[in-house]
């Protein structure tokens, strides 16, 4: 597929040993390049970001990208598609661009939680050049709109976990986030294009690649600024169940551990899942519920979706 480039005025001169990589789609990435043009003058070209808008097909945020890069001191490459190519391919077509011996993949809805994290994640690379990484999310900036409750509620109790925890299964908590990857292992492990829509690429890539090179933890956050209404987080549930069964046929050991798989497999057996399965989501939706009794219903329609799947 054929794609647009446009670079900001630093880029043909900068020598940099980082890649920050970040796809987005209707997304608008420009507050969290300003955050990150605050470390600039600090890292001296060493930390380039390539942008990736995978077909949004929005020429205002097309104009008001290109305007600001002109004005960046970061170099900074944006890559325009005119039609989506989805999440995994997409990130291959990242890394591909990249020119950095190491790879940081940033969501565009992501926030750094410390006014040195672009620092943090260079001073890693010079001590220690690890093969992969995961900095960790939070919440710390995330709106509190009742309409983005439930979400919040799921993050925090199974995303939003401190690096120590995360290290005791370390494929486990691995999301393309935060995540920094040197190079030569992401040339020996792509994400699977065979991953469609959303969900689970990052993780079933954590699994492969945890087998061959050490996953480290570390505690650099940036705040997941996306959370979803329960309408629109239970649509991404529908997307990825063909991913969630195509994971469980790829690992099938690590997956039956999982309590989504364990929940699944338990439904699958239940008469008349479809009618439950309405009646859950239902249960997620109603706002009289408290939150947690809504999470939980929310939880459990994603597991009779994987029901179908598996």
């Amino acid at each position: 597929m054929s794609a647009h480039l446009t670079f900001s005025s630093t880029w043909q001169a900068a020598q940099p040993r980082l890649s920050v990589l970040t796809p987005f789609l209707r997304d608008d990435p420009t507050s969290l390049l300003e955050m990150l043009e605050r470390e600039a003058n600090a890292l001296a070209g060493s930390v380039e970001i390539i942008l990736l808008d995978d077909g949004t097909g929005d020429a205002a945020l097309t104009a008001r990208l290109t305007q600001q890069l002109a004005n960046l001191t970061l170099p900074v490459c944006l890559i325009t598609l005119a039609a989506n190519e989805g999440r995994a391919i997409g990130r291959n077509r990242l890394a591909t661009a990249a020119r950095g011996s190491t790879l940081l993949f940033l969501d565009s809805d992501m926030r750094p939680d410390s006014d040195h994290f672009l620092r943090s994640w260079a001073d890693l690379i010079e001590a220690r050049d690890p093969a992969i990484a995961f900095g960790g999310f939070s919440l710390l900036q995330a709106p509190t709109d009742a309409k983005f409750a439930v979400h919040r509620a799921l993050a925090a109790a199974s995303e939003c976990v401190g690096h120590v925890e995360r290290a005791q299964q370390p494929e486990k908590y691995v999301y393309t986030s935060n995540l920094l990857v040197r190079r030569d292992v992401f040339e020996a492990e792509a994400f699977d294009p065979g991953f469609t829509g959303w969900g689970w690429e990052d993780v079933e890539w954590a699994m492969r690649v945890a087998r061959r090179f050490e996953v480290l933890h570390i505690d650099n956050p940036a705040t997941h600024m996306g959370l979803d209404t329960v309408q629109s987080l239970a649509a991404k549930y529908e997307q990825s169940a063909p991913n969630f069964a195509r994971m469980a046929q790829r690992h099938p050991e690590i997956v039956a551990a999982y309590p989504s798989h364990k929940v699944a497999r338990m439904l699958k057996r239940v008469p008349g899942l479809p009618v439950w399965r309405r009646m859950m989501r239902k249960g997620a939706e109603a706002g009289w519920l408290p939150v947690k009794a809504r999470a939980f219903s929310l939880r459990l329609y994603r597991a009779a979706l994987y029901a179908d799947a598996i």
